[in-house]
């Protein structure tokens, strides 16, 4: 049997770059993964859908072509063309990371299912397809898959989501999409712009419910205005097949219907088959318990990415490889003890960082909120994006930014700004009294702060 100082089960964002930086340090390193390289990031979820939502911005822009004096006659969408350059940009991905992995020293990549099964002496003895290897230690990086809500007949329905969304070529004639969530939202508006009629149905009283009530309301008015049909406080009761049509049967509303399905409830781990209770290692609904090192409750075995709970972002992950490095090979320094921004990329973005209003009166701070439109803002008035606003907390006794939502075009890169000052422990008037380039959107990022007084 092979020995390998660390063996890790699963190649995200998190297992790929610790394990050529684990090989580098002289730790002989084995990845063992059952499919493709670079987790949901690089498979169907971040490439793809961003350069899917790309195509439909694209397209959004064209036919507003007149606001800025030019005459397109016609946006045509070529559905099949957009999905296979979205498939291009994930293969060259993949290939890369398979590149990665020729000739390195200290690093074995094995395509095969891992899975633990128990010791030998004071090593873990690790499944890898026909092959036991043996690990001094073990990381976990296994991530997750759409959760499917257990509604009558969605078995029995051909039914898109997250990891499937990429294979079907053909453009729905009427999308209905179960959840309002980050992944709902993305996709609703992408489907919509590129021709589709779109139906949202949401269990909860709004979409976007991380977010304040102003910010998830004013997000639902920009995608109805685009045609978006939303239905929150619904219940779905069954889901079947009449004919070419898929038929929702709602609580109190009757049957809605669609020509395709797409299924945005959740997320779940995939730690059912991975063999944790051949050593002990305690989970949480499916979540593998951690502490702020990533260490999970058996010493030498550890979790990163989305199975390790609380935030799941690409960012996250790859924030978790550097966290690993440093207490496997490092000065143990590193912790989960972060802030964490998050961003919805639809068109406006949201972008976010720290506490809500909600949240941050929940808590008891004394705050201080400020909220500034950008259709004050020069350069969005030049570029013809005026739709949305920065909303940002403020400690009012410290002086000190507690969280912003950016509502607006380019968020995901401006909110930056404010995740910098809050990573400093700065005050909000650094920003407030520096000299920001007119004419810029980052402007406005300044405007909301100088609002707070």
């Amino acid at each position: 049997m092979d020995r390998y100082d660390v063996v890790i089960i699963g190649a995200g964002q998190a297992g790929v770059p610790l394990a050529f930086a684990l090989a580098q340090a002289g730790k002989k390193t084995a990845v063992i993964e059952r499919k493709n390289l670079g987790g949901s990031c690089v498979n169907f979820g971040c490439t793809p859908t961003k350069a899917a939502i790309t195509s439909a911005r694209l397209a959004h822009l064209a036919r507003r072509a007149n606001e800025f004096g030019l005459r397109i006659p016609a946006v045509e969408v070529d559905f099949a063309a957009v999905i296979a350059r979205a498939r291009g940009i994930v293969d060259s991905q993949r290939s890369s990371l398979e590149r990665g992995f020729e000739g390195k020293q200290n690093l074995t990549l094995i395509r095969a299912q891992g899975r633990l099964e128990g010791r030998d002496g004071d090593r873990f003895r690790v499944r890898a397809g026909d092959q036991i290897v043996l690990a001094d230690q073990v990381v976990l990086d296994t991530g997750t898959r759409s959760m499917i809500p257990p509604i009558e007949g969605i078995d029995t329905v051909g039914f898109l989501h997250a990891g499937n969304w990429l294979d079907h070529l053909q453009l729905p004639a009427r999308l209905i999409v179960v959840g309002g969530g980050v992944i709902a939202l993305e996709m609703v508006q992408f489907y919509r712009r590129m021709g589709s009629e779109v139906c949202v149905i949401e269990t909860q009283s709004r979409i976007a419910h991380t977010e304040d009530a102003d910010v998830a309301d004013a997000l639902q008015d920009l995608l109805e205005r685009e045609g978006i049909e939303f239905h929150l406080d619904s219940n779905i009761e069954r889901v079947e097949t009449r004919g070419d049509a898929v038929c929702v049967q709602v609580t109190g509303k009757g049957d809605i219907a669609g020509s395709h399905l797409f299924v945005a409830t959740g997320r779940k781990p995939n730690t059912d088959d991975l063999g944790l209770e051949s050593i002990g290692v305690a989970v949480d609904g499916g979540i593998v318990r951690v502490d702020e090192t990533l260490a999970t409750d058996v010493r030498g075995v550890w979790a990163a990415g989305d199975i390790r709970g609380g935030p799941m972002f690409t960012h996250t992950a790859w924030d978790d490889f550097r966290v690993l490095y440093s207490q496997m090979a490092g000065d143990r320094s590193r912790t989960t003890r972060r802030i964490v921004p998050y961003a919805i990329f639809t068109d406006p973005e949201v972008g976010r960082v720290g506490l809500t209003e909600s949240e941050a009166r929940k808590q008891g701070k004394n705050v201080r909120v400020a909220r500034y439109e950008l259709r004050r803002n020069a350069k969005a008035l030049e570029e013809g994006e005026t739709e949305g606003f920065i909303k940002v907390v403020a400690d009012a006794t410290t002086g000190q930014l507690l969280g912003a939502a950016l509502l607006c075009h380019d968020a995901a890169e401006l909110v930056h700004i404010y995740i910098d000052l809050m990573n400093t422990g700065a005050p909000y008037r650094v920003i407030r009294d520096a000299v920001f380039i007119h004419p810029t959107l980052a402007e406005a990022v300044q405007s909301a702060i100088s609002a707070l007084g």
